[in-house]
């Protein structure tokens, strides 16, 4: 059985409030096909079906029965999801007769195609793991590589995997290279009228500084959709990117006038304001810069009331409120952020380097900000997060170099970078450097270890 109830779907990995505002805002815009909104339905059945409200998760997965049926004789392969969540759905409200009933509709789908997996399993299979957390973004990408291997040419997949790809690379950062970019043209060859997969190659090309190709993507696209909320909230998104702030504010305010609740785009007005303010203190405008703060803080609020688990919102807003000098709600915010983020093993990276600008730019305590940015680089330095952390130390390191050539501690912070980037030989050097003025154990082992492996 392939369906919703076994694909491993961990609770604990979903934010069930916002899946279920981001599913109720696709079926709410009607923007997609009969394919699309039946899959929707799909998952909000199983949504509610987690939310233990059984007879609306029935008549959900009832309307994806009818939604799918609608394109003819050739759905049975569609409905073999949605048949094996009736299935379960029913075994778990204890009428086995009905469950049986649809375990043998799936015997005669697999009687008539024997031949498995089948792509639209495949396909249905990513776009939930897609839709439904993070976590899961590396199962989608499998997915949709396996639909494609079966259908070269379908766009549903195509589309599927350029989108997954899109945003593993934007959690990662790496602007050195980008399957992202092939696949998304790829996908646009294939869905040509898709233009939300035309601003996503815009704003990757941005990243690697094609510009030129990104703002004729962009505005082609913002052209021929102009009131589609989610052309209009990533084009907003490349606005504000490109430092055309007041322009992203304008678009991304209209597509929230579509979209009310949505998490995303008032997270995007709240960097936009933060933008603003930055400019506005650069240019002495006192009365704007409150005026760009309070908006910034307006929506990151709402933004985490709208997503609870919106941990970088969190981190944003908790530095806003240190910016604002309110440290005790923004020590709160930040230790709020850290449980969720261990609870759910998420952006615990991320909260690490938020915390560490916190403490070096708003409480002046570089020794905690300093504790924090190496956490941060430990946990992975290879993300953004991470190459991030090795910046700010390095910078600290040098500067205290600068005003001391006998500080012990900066060469310490030096070759705990060179060790966490794998550059064993330097970490050495500067770890023997800072033991000959300060005495440290954890410089002593790093050495001990560092010698050795290279023994």
């Amino acid at each position: 059985m392939e369906c919703h109830f076994t694909w491993d779907l961990n609770k604990n990995d979903l934010d069930l409030t916002d899946l279920l505002n981001r599913l109720q805002e696709d079926l709410n815009l009607d923007l997609e096909s009969k394919a699309r909104v039946a899959r929707t339905h799909s998952c909000m059945g199983f949504v509610k079906f987690l939310l233990s409200s059984n007879t609306e998760a029935l008549s959900y997965f009832e309307r994806s029965v009818e939604l799918t049926k609608s394109h003819g004789n050739e759905c049975d392969k569609l409905l073999v999801v949605v048949y094996g969540d009736l299935a379960l759905l029913y075994y778990h409200m204890g009428n086995l007769a009905e469950c049986e009933s649809y375990l043998n509709k799936l015997s005669e789908i697999k009687a008539k195609y024997p031949s498995v997996p089948y792509a639209e399993v495949l396909g249905e299979k990513g776009w939930t793991f897609l839709k439904f957390s993070c976590k899961y973004y590396e199962r989608a990408k499998e997915c949709f590589k396996k639909a494609l291997e079966l259908e070269p040419d379908e766009g549903e997949w195509n589309a599927g995997l350029a989108i997954t790809l899109y945003r593993i690379e934007k959690i990662i950062q790496d602007t050195s290279a980008s399957n992202a970019i092939d696949q998304l043209r790829r996908a646009i060859v294939t869905n040509p009228d898709d233009d939300v997969l035309k601003v996503l190659l815009g704003l990757k090309l941005a990243s690697h500084k094609k510009y030129s190709e990104a703002e004729s993507l962009v505005e082609q696209a913002l052209e021929r959709s102009p009131e589609h909320p989610h052309v209009m909230r990533y084009v907003g998104t490349f606005f504000r990117s490109q430092g055309s702030v007041d322009r992203s504010i304008a678009l991304l305010k209209r597509a929230l006038e579509k979209v009310s609740t949505s998490a995303f785009i008032h997270h995007q007005l709240g960097l936009c304001y933060k933008k603003r303010n930055c400019k506005s203190i650069n240019h002495h405008t006192g009365s704007k810069s409150r005026y760009a703060q309070e908006q910034c803080i307006y929506h990151l609020k709402l933004a985490t009331e709208l997503k609870p688990n919106f941990i970088i919102a969190m981190c944003e807003l908790a530095l806003q409120y240190g910016e604002n000098k309110d440290m005790s709600r923004a020590e709160e915010m930040f230790q709020k952020a850290f449980q969720m983020a261990k609870e759910k093993n998420d952006n615990y990276q991320t909260v690490h380097l938020y915390y560490a600008k916190f403490q070096q730019y708003c409480m002046r305590c570089e020794s905690a900000a300093v504790k924090h940015y190496i956490e941060c680089l430990k946990l992975n330095p290879n993300y953004y997060d991470g190459k991030k952390s090795a910046e700010q130390l390095e910078r600290i390191a040098k500067r205290r170099i600068e005003n001391n050539p006998k500080d012990g501690e900066a060469y310490g912070i030096l070759g705990i970078i060179h060790k966490e980037k794998g550059e064993k030989q330097q970490a050495i050097e500067c770890f023997e450097t800072a033991l000959r003025f300060v005495h440290n154990e954890d410089y002593l082992s790093d050495l001990c270890e560092l010698r050795l492996s290279l023994q």
